[in-house]
């Protein structure tokens, strides 16, 4: 069982969906959580949530990974509560699924500026903690780092940049003790795009599926590293 003790995690967007139960798993397995999103009083709330039922302590912080200073309040904030940093999991995302000629410039420098510049601006800021923690940064992407999508043209080039990032992100920073991984879920089971979760969509994945495939990959020894997993349902409907 992963054992977190002691150790302090990052998770942007982490008030609902996957990122919320990326958080309370970090928190269960006993780590110190940062619980982060745009609107202050869903941070609070949640954060207050985790934090009654987990080993490890947890405090919120508002931020827009779109925003650099946000990004760089967040990081500094976490690193003057506990002490340091060692685990940053970039969750915080935005999709518009428009075709280009509907999609607005407003649109798609939205989807550009979260999805890649949000995991770039926190990822650069915690790389100088993280390298004397020898800590670990995961990426939560898609499959549509690697798929594209009719309406993708905004999402499919923030997550087919995430995954180029990704990768040069690990190369640039292993040899200082960073590891680097993305993880890349298919249909997912959670408000995201302004649907419902409900049970009609039970075949999708789970935000907890997801959760337990980042505590997978936290969970390997030192020398080893799983730089991507895709993630798909095992049963989609048929078409």
């Amino acid at each position: 069982m992963l054992d977190l003790t002691g150790k302090t995690c990052v998770v942007t967007g982490s008030t609902k969906g996957v990122g919320r139960a990326v958080a309370e798993a970090l928190a269960k397995a006993g780590a110190n959580v940062v619980v982060s999103a745009r609107t202050a009083s869903d941070v609070a709330e949640v954060a207050a949530e985790i934090d009654r039922g987990v080993r490890g302590r947890v405090k919120g912080t508002p931020a827009d990974v779109s925003r650099v200073e946000d990004c760089q309040n967040l990081i500094e904030m976490t690193v003057e509560e506990f002490g340091g940093l060692d685990i940053l999991i970039n969750n915080a995302g935005i999709g518009v699924f428009k075709p280009i000629f509907d999609l607005s410039i407003e649109e798609w420098q939205l989807q550009v500026d979260t999805n890649l510049g949000g995991v770039f601006y926190c990822s650069k800021f915690a790389v100088p903690h993280l390298r004397a923690s020898g800590g670990w940064i995961v990426n939560i992407g898609s499959l549509a780092c690697r798929n594209a999508i009719p309406g993708g043209t905004g999402y499919n080039a923030s997550k087919f940049g995430l995954l180029g990032m990704t990768e040069a992100m690990m190369l640039d920073v292993r040899d200082d003790g960073i590891r680097i991984s993305l993880i890349m879920p298919g249909s997912i089971n959670t408000a995201f795009n302004d649907r419902e979760p409900g049970p009609e969509r039970a075949w999708a994945l789970q935000s907890e599926d997801c959760a337990a495939a980042v505590t997978h990959v936290l969970s390997y020894p030192e020398n080893a590293l799983v730089s991507r997993v895709e993630m798909r349902p095992s049963r989609p409907p048929k078409r």
